[in-house]
């Protein structure tokens, strides 16, 4: 009997707390070498494309796939959303699938989680400090959530191309978070903040890097090809660089990528994975004046941790509807 379980059931159960809890196990298992992580493939039909991202993390016990679909007419054509996606947990040791779940609300709060868990050792830990979002949807909500978990925040702000979505997201994460969250009507006023997340589908950068103070942290979301970015190679270049994955930052994010075939920097220039830090192979943040960066690919290790939580959570909850497959 295969557990069903929808986007309700998830936002019932999954907080940001605990799911920065089982990311930070899942990079660490991957710096230990318990994870096995083989890189995302593909299919692509005239409509769309369709990503197939499956880990197993050993220690953790947790072994699932997620497959991810990216139809740009879906909402003219179908009234779905442009990118769906769901997570087929498996039991580790028969092979038998446990839950079959919805998987875009469980891709934003890892994506929130993970930088939670960057921004935790490579941020400064004054007080009072103040974050900038560059993105006003879901991804954009959860980098917010996370960073109040892991800063005391005193301040956000919002910048978006839509002033409306921007609106929005200023008056239910101000409710969500009880922090004041002010509307930026241009980007370079987020370049004053302690904490800066970039999570749009910008093709360039959304900010002049020259701009950024010493000791700004930054957590680069978006942008998951080699040719677009939402950093500039000057904001690169002054960075200590960290990722979630050297093989995929350098195979697929143009944050770094660009800079290299630019000249500007090496590929020496990047420091350490999530990981190597977590576990105390290389330092974090070492002084108030670094500029760091951790750019974000979004991994399979997050997923299946995540989607391992949430299997455990709804047994223990008794929600969700079995289905004999």
């Amino acid at each position: 009997m295969a557990l069903i379980l929808n986007l309700n059931n998830i936002v019932f159960v999954l907080t940001m707390k605990d799911c920065i809890d089982v990311v930070e196990k899942a990079f660490a298992e991957l710096s230990n070498g318990s994870a096995y992580l083989p890189m995302r493939i593909g299919i692509s039909p005239p409509e769309g494309v369709a990503l197939y991202m499956p880990a197993y993390l050993k220690e953790m016990d947790a072994m699932a796939c997620k497959v991810v679909s990216v139809y740009n007419d879906n909402p003219s054509k179908f009234k779905i959303p442009r990118t769906i996606g769901k997570i087929i947990l498996q039991d580790p040791h028969s092979g038998n699938i446990l839950a079959i779940m919805d998987g875009g609300y469980i891709a934003a709060v890892r994506t929130g989680a993970a930088s939670a868990v960057a921004s935790r050792l490579l941020a400064r830990k004054d007080a009072g400090q103040t974050v900038g979002i560059f993105g006003a949807g879901i991804q954009g909500k959860t980098q917010l959530w996370g960073m109040s978990e892991v800063r005391n925040l005193s301040k956000a702000y919002i910048y978006d191309v839509s002033h409306e979505a921007a609106e929005k997201f200023a008056t239910n994460m101000s409710k969500m978070l009880n922090i004041v969250v002010e509307v930026a009507t241009e980007p370079d006023t987020l370049t004053e903040c302690d904490i800066i997340c970039t999570a749009t589908s910008s093709k360039k950068p959304l900010f002049d890097g020259t701009k950024i103070k010493p000791g700004t942290h930054i957590n680069g979301i978006g942008s998951h090809s080699p040719s677009t970015r939402e950093l500039d190679s000057t904001v690169v270049k002054r960075s200590k660089f960290v990722g979630d994955n050297k093989e995929v930052c350098f195979k697929e994010a143009g944050d770094i990528i660009i800079p290299i075939q630019e000249g500007v920097i090496g590929y020496e220039h990047f420091y350490a994975e999530l990981g190597e830090i977590i576990t105390g192979k290389k330092a974090g943040r070492v002084n108030d004046k670094e500029i760091t960066i951790f750019k974000a690919n979004g991994l399979a290790i997050q997923d299946v941790a995540t989607a391992k939580l949430v299997y455990d959570l709804a047994l223990e909850k008794g929600i969700g509807t079995r289905i004999d497959i």
